[in-house]
């Protein structure tokens, strides 16, 4: 199919009143015909905006209910047809055949209703009225290019979004009524950067039964970059949108869809926190996870040489400056035993002396260490990970997900890595597996606490935020932050559990470095992470899993995993599909991409 050609796509932004609906619809109407008649062809408004949110009952969201297709409907598919225009409304609607009211979202073409959303993944609110989503996620084919649409806390789990974006999605429209933090909202940046896809964010702003909305709607290029914003206010943000870019499905420059492993994922399918956690990883007595305690983690970023000696003097030292700190474990960069430039002429095997000689440090200072190296197995190599500590050689690791520079000279790996250690259970991913949501997902449904995550990434997966003027609550920040999104504090959150990234630094290749300790609440502030390293350094993060013995329930987030207790697998089959990354790929890329 031929590419459709760049368009100009609007984001509404707007403060609908509860009980006002006519002024609402007008208001709206008012907004998209100022975004058409500027160019605008697809144009996207806020969750709910006809009516307002904060519902209390089904009974008191009766009056504002609709079909779909309906009156609200028609009043904006005229103005589509008028100007040749998709426009997406969200909106509750009424199911006439069962009476069941849904939060929902429909796109609208010049010729009408194209298709809708219902809200999948409801937020705290919709029980009080709606029934949650029964109509997938689908990806609605249009003259400008593949749309689908998520609604509000639907985009909070990744699968939605890849889900799409696996059957093509050029533009994924995202209506919501975010809230408790800075926007633009750095899982709405995650999504259009994993998936290397546009997201447009229409959000609401503005006050409603005590709760207060961040506003920040934007247009996201497929690289993460915010390429139009607006703070707070009504008012419209428009950008170009080329479904060329999308189609790449590039992230930093990798095609990331052609290196998924969907035959790995298949335990994405399944949800071991639906039961209380503590029972589930000590049934039949099985691999139960540790009893968790306190333990401090260390991270440094330093560029390694081509000398494994140098390296091995530089990791004592940063280990010694570890244990000087109080830290149990220490994460150090992809590569960083055998230096990253021409591995395989550098690889060692794993059972020889160079792992050794990492394995005494380790020994000598009573700490667990996950450092990098290239590794010689035969006539293959692996870009490798080996964690060691007080009693020797624990296990290692191959990377699963290669970058472009990784398959000319690695093989990929073909196992997961899950060990448990005195405070706790720890997973092992190697750089570019962490861009790969699934990867992380798979450790986090396995029970891990901490992901350590050795990388040697470039620059683009940060980003800053100039501030905003919602009069956010304390404690929510709302000044300037130079690392306001981050993609690894990102895969922290969603997961629930801590992530340790210690990424390669090297400024003259354009290595940042930006690594640093997450934590499993993203909207918990202040946050508890470590800082985030702008140069050759280390820093650590004191953590606790200490479970309370009062109750027989998980006493923290890292055991409980809230937010994967709401997952819907049902609804993510393709994400497991082995056939799915070859329907987006370019014909130049449909080889197989594991190397022989």
């Amino acid at each position: 199919m031929t590419t459709p050609p760049a368009f100009t796509a609007a984001a509404i932004q707007f403060e609908p009143t509860m009980f006002r609906k006519e002024e609402n619809i007008c208001r709206l109407l008012a907004l998209c015909e100022t975004a058409a008649r500027d160019g605008a062809k697809l144009i996207v408004t806020p969750e709910m905006g006809t009516t307002g949110y904060c519902w209390f009952s089904r009974a008191e969201v009766a009056p504002e209910v609709e079909t779909i297709p309906g009156p609200t409907t028609d009043r904006f598919a005229a103005l589509a047809a008028r100007h040749d225009a998709h426009i997406v409304i969200g909106m509750p609607e009424v199911d006439p055949a069962t009476g069941l009211y849904y939060n929902s979202a429909v796109l609208i073409g010049p010729a009408g209703v194209i298709g809708t959303h219902r809200k999948t993944h409801p937020y705290i609110a919709e029980p009080k009225w709606a029934a949650s989503g029964d109509l997938g996620h689908q990806v609605f084919e249009t003259a400008l290019g593949r749309i689908a649409i998520l609604i509000c806390m639907d985009l909070h789990f990744f699968e939605t979004a890849r889900v799409e974006a696996l059957d093509g999605a050029d533009v994924i429209c995202h209506v919501s009524n975010w809230l408790a933090e800075r926007a633009p909202a750095p899982y709405w940046i995650n999504r259009a950067f994993e998936n290397g896809c546009y997201v447009i964010e229409a959000n609401r702003w503005g006050l409603e039964r005590t709760v207060q909305f961040s506003g920040g709607s934007c247009v996201i290029a497929p690289g993460g970059e915010v390429v139009a914003q607006i703070d707070a206010g009504d008012g419209i943000v428009a950008a170009q949108v080329d479904p060329a870019l999308s189609r790449s499905r590039l992230v930093l420059g990798e095609p990331v869809f052609d290196t998924r492993r969907p035959d790995l994922y298949k335990t994405l399918m399944t949800n071991s926190f639906t039961w209380n956690a503590r029972d589930f990883f000590q049934l039949y007595g099985h691999q139960p996870i540790p009893a968790g305690g306190p333990a401090t983690l260390a991270v440094a970023q330093f560029t390694p040489t081509d000398d494994p000696a140098r390296n091995l003097a530089e990791i004592e030292r940063i280990a010694d400056a570890a244990v000087a700190q109080g830290a149990k474990l220490l994460v150090l960069p992809e590569l960083s035993l055998t230096g990253d430039r021409d591995p395989a002429a550098r690889a060692h095997s794993v059972d020889g002396p160079l792992v050794a000689a990492f394995t005494a440090i380790a020994m000598r200072r009573r700490l667990h260490i996950v450092a990098g190296f290239a590794e010689t197995d035969g006539a293959r190599c692996f870009n490798s990970l080996v964690l060691s500590g007080p009693e020797g050689r624990l296990g290692s690791y191959r990377k699963i997900h290669l970058s472009t520079t990784d398959r000319t000279w690695a093989t990929a790996g073909q196992d997961w890595a899950v060990f448990d250690l005195p405070f706790g259970r720890l997973g092992l991913l190697c750089g570019h597996d962490a861009l790969q949501p699934e990867a992380a997902r798979v450790l986090a449904i396995e029970g891990c606490d901490v992901i350590a995550c050795p990388a040697n990434l470039p620059r683009g997966f940060t980003g800053a935020h100039a501030g905003t003027a919602i009069p956010h609550n304390a404690p929510i920040p709302r000044g300037a932050d130079p690392f306001h999104w981050h993609a690894f504090r990102c895969r922290a959150g969603e997961n629930n559990l801590y992530l340790a990234l210690a990424n390669l630094c090297d400024p003259g290749r354009d290595l940042p470095g930006e690594s640093g300790i997450f934590g499993p609440d993203t909207f918990s502030f202040p946050r508890h992470e470590s800082p985030v390293l702008t140069g050759p350094d280390l820093c650590t993060l004191d953590i606790d899993l200490t479970q309370l013995a009062a109750s027989p329930y998980p006493t923290t987030v890292v055991r409980r995993k809230d937010l994967l207790t709401m997952r819907l697998p049902h609804h993510y089959t393709a994400i497991v599909d082995e056939t799915a990354r070859r329907r987006n790929a370019p014909a130049d890329r449909l080889a197989d991409p594991q190397p022989s």
